[in-house]
């Protein structure tokens, strides 16, 4: 599991310039299973991703995609965490360390 902390590297009225295509984004990842929840940090200083995948270069590949960072309005720090407990309804995407 992956925890994505995005961080506005531009003012926020750059940010909000590409919002609607960031917003269209996620849904997209929504749709592919790739994300699980995300939001707003507070201050509004950037977001946080929590995601799932295969391996730590597809989450890569589908940070680079996105709209805020191809207009260079954000950087991303991805960290990769083993998830051996979940809330029921995440049981699913629960992990053993081996």
């Amino acid at each position: 599991m992956f925890v994505l902390e995005l961080t506005y590297t531009a003012p926020i009225e750059d940010v909000d310039a590409v919002l609607e295509a960031h917003v269209a984004w996620l849904d997209e990842q929504y749709a592919k299973g790739i994300f699980l929840a995300s939001g707003r940090k507070h201050p509004r200083d950037g977001g946080v991703i929590l995601a799932v995948a295969g391996d730590r270069r597809h989450i890569e590949e589908t940070a680079a995609g996105d709209p805020f960072v191809r207009a260079g309005v954000c950087a991303y720090r991805i960290t990769e965490f083993v998830a051996t407990k979940t809330a029921p309804g995440l049981e699913r995407y629960r992990e053993t360390l081996g």
